[in-house]
């Protein structure tokens, strides 16, 4: 059974959760999704005004699913999740958050140290 996601957006456009809806609600008379349907269900079945926008598990629209704290932007239509350090930037296309120094390649795990902005070995 398909099922779409839709998260519940909050002051600042924070997602506080993210729920989903069997696709049969979300899905007009004429075969086609309609988001709408889906944001008026869940205000009715809560007996809300809430703002509901519609979150892609795979990543196929709003460039990223979903998650609790993450940001809805509206500029770039995408979720988008919190910055995990002060340095890494915002990548454009994907909208997530990368380090200025890529990650090694070299099949070891690694911390990322935001005093010294390198990379740290994990101790095996």
């Amino acid at each position: 059974r398909i099922m779409a996601h839709f998260a519940k957006l909050g002051v600042g456009n924070i997602v506080e959760k993210v729920l989903v809806v069997n696709n049969d609600i979300i899905t007009d008379e004429n075969g086609n999704e309609q988001e709408k349907l889906g944001m008026d269900f869940l205000n009715n079945l809560f007996n809300t005004r809430d703002t509901w926008i519609q979150t892609s598990y795979n990543g196929k629209f709003r460039k990223n699913f979903a998650g609790i704290s993450f940001t809805y932007d509206t500029k770039r239509d995408a979720f988008i999740a919190p910055k995990p350090y002060p340095s890494w930037l915002l990548n454009e296309d994907t909208c997530k958050w990368e380090s200025p120094i890529p990650y090694p390649d070299d099949n070891k795990n690694y911390k990322w140290n935001e005093a010294t902005k390198q990379w740290e070995l994990l101790d095996e």
